[in-house]
């Protein structure tokens, strides 16, 4: 990425700490370009960002999951116990069990989860894992069509293949690069704009596709996107109609009901920023974001008070 803008300004007390740069592109509802920071054809790796495709790709070789179970194959969950139970019960409707996953054993991501399993003696597990939830849906897509389920992980795996030309089609153009996520599977690059252009399509998709019933079983389903107090989730709650999801490294993308979407990659991978700047280029937009509250801003704190802001970088200002 050669081509940025300054996104987010952090201040103390008036002072610029710290500026994050990268590139963000929101669409108006008939799919052009409404503005852009930054080269938005830039290529990057959206990282759980995809995970509504790869979700999309379950479903369209056949994986038929309630809004729940759906929900929770395209999120990134924080590890609470409904999310353990529900990723269990998605494998256990396969014939697995967890020893099946090839994700990493984690830490719930929740505070409250995490202190109740140390206090039973409890340590990380794959299905604490973030990405369980999709995990388990592809290993159950693996299973109901016969395919290899120990190397459901290989990029070369019939579903895998499936999840990038599902992607190619979302995004309007060929995967950038193809490497590993930090969950184990597949990761397909794309571009910031071709993430837009995704979102835009799964939201305004035909009732009953694939792509449909994902973009509405999030939006139902929030808590298994996300959890409890997770940004995406809350997002969600609070604006009916927007479907959002986060990826790692300072990726997110958000659309709403008819089609106006956001992206966006910030360079140095963080994402305090990152739901700030959507909220931001929504209401920019023209989508009805009152609700939002807090989600709006980001308060920089000093001795656990507000000192400080992050606010919109030179090249957002207008958004303002």
């Amino acid at each position: 990425m050669t081509d940025l803008a300054e996104l987010a300004v952090v201040e103390r007390d008036g002072f610029a700490e710290s500026r994050h740069h990268g590139t963000l592109v929101a669409l108006a509802a008939d799919g052009s370009v409404a503005f852009a920071a930054g080269d938005p054809g830039a290529p990057i790796l959206p990282r759980s960002s995809v995970k509504p495709w790869q979700a999309v790709a379950c479903r369209s070789v056949g994986l038929a999951l309630d809004d729940a179970g759906t929900a929770i194959s395209a999120g990134s969950h924080t590890g609470e116990d409904a999310h353990a139970v529900l990723a269990r019960s998605i494998l256990l409707s396969a014939g697995l069990d967890e020893s099946a996953l090839g994700c990493p054993p984690d830490w719930p991501e929740d505070p409250a989860t995490r202190n109740s399993l140390i206090a039973g003696g409890g340590g990380p597990s794959p299905i604490r894992m973030n990405c369980s939830g999709k995990h388990a849906a592809m290993l159950a897509a693996c299973a109901l069509n016969g395919w290899d389920t120990a190397a459901y992980l290989a990029p070369q795996h019939p579903l895998q293949q499936r999840v990038r030309a599902v992607i190619e089609s979302a995004t309007g153009g060929p995967v950038t690069h193809v490497t590993t996520d930090g969950c184990g599977a597949p990761l397909f690059g794309t571009t910031v704009l071709g993430l837009a252009r995704a979102a835009a399509r799964l939201v305004t998709a035909e009732a009953g596709s694939p792509e449909r019933v994902v973009a509405d079983a999030m939006r139902a389903e929030p808590f298994y996107v996300g959890g409890t107090g997770h940004v995406n989730t809350e997002l969600m709650r609070r604006v009916p109609g927007v479907l959002a999801k986060g990826g790692a490294e300072g990726v997110l993308v958000a659309a709403a009901a008819d089609g106006r979407a956001v992206a966006m990659k910030v360079l140095d991978g963080s994402p305090r920023a990152t739901t700030m700047l959507a909220v931001a280029a929504l209401a920019a937009l023209g989508v009805d974001t009152s609700g939002v509250g807090d989600l709006a801003s980001v308060p920089v704190l000093g001795g656990g008070r507000p000192v400080g802001r992050i606010r919109l970088g030179a090249d957002l200002a207008a958004l303002q």
